[in-house]
């Protein structure tokens, strides 16, 4: 089962500058992520971009709209900022019709060493070879339908509406 992993930015690859205090895009550490997870899995990766989602606009969707009509895998990973997912996946809803699309994101960068971004991208490998075809999230060890969760920026937890 082939999947294709679509990369965004966010949090997840972020690093830090000790000079600065800021954070910053170098490149991607999906692979080294991959790598440390000993992943089996028949994946394809690409890096779409890296921003911060609060920078996405709707041209950047657009892109990974496009990047999942056009790719041959039906089952594909975002990974992407966790402030804005649910506005891209609100965006590709109804729109990638036959495939399953799991976005997820991190809370805190990779280069950390504490983030929740490899166990949320495990959950998310898992729920897209699992799930049937339509727009999900999943945080937190946990999946939710598009449109049916928020990120409460209280508890810095995913959560269902309602």
């Amino acid at each position: 089962m082939a999947i294709r992993l679509f990369v965004t930015g966010g949090t997840f690859d972020k690093e830090y500058n000790e000079l600065t205090g800021q954070l910053f895009f170098k490149d991607s550490h999906i692979n080294e992520i991959l790598k440390l997870g000993r992943s089996r899995l028949d994946l394809s990766v690409r890096t779409l971009m890296l921003i911060d989602s609060l920078e996405m606009t709707d041209t950047d969707r657009n892109i990974i709209l496009e990047s999942c009509q056009r790719c041959d895998e039906n089952k594909i990973v975002i990974t992407h900022g966790t402030d804005t997912m649910t506005e891209t996946a609100k965006y590709l809803a109804d729109k990638i019709p036959g495939k399953t699309v799991v976005i997820t994101g991190a809370m805190i960068p990779y280069k950390f060493g504490s983030s929740d971004g490899l166990f949320n991208l495990g959950s998310a490998l898992a729920f897209v070879q699992s799930l049937p075809a339509g727009i999900y999230i999943a945080m937190n060890g946990r999946y939710y339908d598009w449109n049916n969760c928020k990120k409460n920026k209280q508890t810095g937890f995913f959560e269902e509406l309602g």
